[in-house]
């Protein structure tokens, strides 16, 4: 069985499974030889260039599995017969880590720290702080989970937000309530922090808009760790730069967010260049996922993370 996957590393942890042969494609690379008998497809960490054209040119291929749990670039064009995965859980930790470092560097003003130690300032005074806070997690799946489990000894009260009402397993093993998505105009006023984690869909496009922001209490913080098309830039901007709003943005409209960018020297921002998931951690837990996937693959078992219906 002839599999693409996107780097050496992943490569070699297929080596050993009986009938496996891999070849490397980045997406941006010529295609490699092979793409009649291509059965497996591992797309890169960024999209790949032509995504259609890719997958026209593989007329054997039955599964897409993807590094990432976001899998808007591939979901319109997967051919008929096709099975699409995703990465569900391999980036909870590093993303969930990622926000709380985030909401931490806000509100403590590291960055502006920072700055003022390069230039050898002692800029004594008071700063924000992450206890008893209201933290709002809209989109709460499995990264949403992992964040909460780090947020346990902060001090906070974690509200939860989903596309519908249900409860869940909370983090000391108690059913906590997960709110419906018709809520949140109700529980944003109550918000200090609103974490943003659903997935980039048609529905999510946009979705924090300027009413959306407009009902964040004041001095409010949010962290961006979704996507970039979940929020208006130019509504967001302009909260920030009246001064009523903070940020923390692993991702951005447009992404990468060019040079000259209003953003990057909007005040109360804190940007990062979508590097939330891109750890050690991320990189072991993606190469177990894609062996295990393969494994099942090839015993005719089911896949795990199958993308069906409106993720």
């Amino acid at each position: 069985m002839m599999i693409w996957v996107p780097s050496g590393d992943i490569a070699e942890a297929l080596a050993d499974l009986p009938g496996v042969r891999c070849a490397v494609y980045d997406g941006r690379t010529p295609l490699p030889p092979g793409a009649e008998d291509v059965e497996v497809l591992v797309p890169p960490l960024l999209p790949l260039n032509d995504v259609p054209g890719t997958f026209a040119v593989l007329p054997k291929l039955r599964l897409v599995q993807t590094v990432t749990a976001g899998v808007e670039p591939y979901r319109p064009h997967v051919p008929e017969g096709v099975v699409l995965c995703n990465a569900r859980g391999v980036h909870d930790a590093g993303t969930a880590e990622w926000a709380v470092g985030a909401m931490l560097a806000v509100l403590r003003e590291f960055p502006g720290f920072a700055v003022a130690q390069r230039a050898g300032e002692w800029t004594y005074h008071h700063t924000g702080v992450l206890a008893d806070s209201t933290v709002l997690i809209v989109g709460y799946g499995s990264i949403g989970a992992a964040l909460e489990r780090r947020l346990a000894g902060f001090e906070v009260d974690v509200v939860r937000v989903a596309r519908a009402r249900r409860e869940v397993e909370g983090p000391d093993g108690r059913p906590v309530l997960v709110h419906g998505e018709d809520e949140l105009p109700g529980l944003l006023p109550r918000a200090d922090v609103v974490v943003l984690l659903m997935p980039a869909t048609p529905a999510t496009a946009g979705m924090v808009d300027a009413a959306f922001l407009a009902r964040m209490r004041d001095g409010a913080l949010v962290v961006n760790a979704a996507r970039g098309t979940v929020v208006d830039t130019a509504a967001l901007l302009a909260e920030l730069e009246s001064g009523r709003l903070l940020a923390a943005l692993d991702v951005t409209e447009p992404e990468p967010l060019p040079r000259g960018h209003p953003l990057w020297s909007a005040p109360g921002v804190f940007i990062t260049p979508h590097i939330a998931g891109s750890t050690p951690a991320s990189g072991r837990r993606v190469r177990k996922l894609i062996r295990a996937q393969v494994a099942r693959h090839l015993a005719g078992e089911p896949l795990v993370n199958v993308i069906t219906g409106a993720y």
